[in-house]
């Protein structure tokens, strides 16, 4: 169970404070010590109007600093635990975004796109009657409005998320077919000073490859990208540090001798 090199941070996990968990925080940093990890941080949902199912991805945010703080401090000798969250962008919300980073003391914020004109991707809807490649497009287009928005956030979480739901996922998907937008993608977020994550969930979801692609990692790296972040997006205890010991062979392939963490929303580089 114990991971090899045991220096990486888990730096996107759920807990049952998202929509979608049930996991117990205390369960998982037990999990990440037993694996191996250096550190981890709670990167819960926060989905404003989320019209699938109206508040479920609702954050009690009060409730869920205290409980973190809590967990913090339980295990404050024998693991780092930062205290973040992953913030569902829509172009529609950008203030309501922004004054939620404004007002709280995270370590780290991801930003991602979950919905495009309303419509959860992980839904049989969005692709309904539909070619799939145009949905593809449409949600990297999506995600570039986002990108450029002035919500401040640290890292883009899993850049390709909408290849895990499509009818096809990523038979037919390359990051060639889309490179025009992704490089546009890569480039404001590295003009801005922000960064990308490497998610390991698409092994979870049968992708064979994490989120971004090779490709893709390689021409963010190519185009000055510097900030990346390890992920496993668990939703359980199981489920944290997935396949993370592929993550520092991937990183390297693209070009990368280091990996990111965040600390009172200041990025750390750590060596591979």
């Amino acid at each position: 169970m114990r991971l090899q090199p045991h220096n990486l941070y888990d730096m996107h996990i759920h807990t049952h404070f998202s929509g979608d968990s049930k996991a117990n925080p205390v369960q998982i940093a037990q999990m990440a010590i037993a694996k191996g990890l250096a550190g981890i941080c709670f990167t819960d949902h926060l989905d404003i109007d989320y019209r699938e199912t109206p508040g479920l991805f609702d954050l009690d945010i009060p409730a869920y600093q205290k409980e973190i703080a809590l967990v913090k401090e339980q295990f404050a000798d024998t693991l780092p635990i930062g205290w973040g969250i992953e913030l569902g962008l829509q172009p529609h919300i950008i203030e309501e975004n922004k004054k939620i980073i404004e007002t709280h003391s995270f370590d780290f914020v991801i930003g991602s796109t979950h919905v495009v004109n309303h419509v959860d991707l992980y839904f049989p809807p969005f692709f309904e009657g539909r070619n799939e490649d145009d949905c593809y497009r449409q949600y990297f287009e999506e995600t570039l409005i986002n990108a450029r928005s002035e919500v401040d956030f640290d890292v883009y979480g899993h850049i390709d998320y909408v290849v895990r739901y499509g009818p096809n996922k990523n038979k037919y998907y390359t990051y060639k077919k889309f490179a025009d937008i992704m490089d546009e993608i890569f480039r404001v977020l590295i003009e801005k000073g922000k960064g990308i994550e490497l998610n390991m969930a698409g092994f979870k979801y049968g992708l064979g490859h994490a989120h971004p692609t090779m490709d893709a990692l390689k021409r963010y790296k190519e185009l000055g990208g510097e900030i990346i972040t390890l992920g496993s997006d668990g939703h359980t205890p199981e489920q944290i540090a997935w396949e993370f010991e592929k993550a520092p062979d991937i990183l390297k392939e693209a070009g990368f001798e280091y990996f990111t963490i965040f600390k009172n929303r200041k990025p750390k580089f750590i060596k591979l």
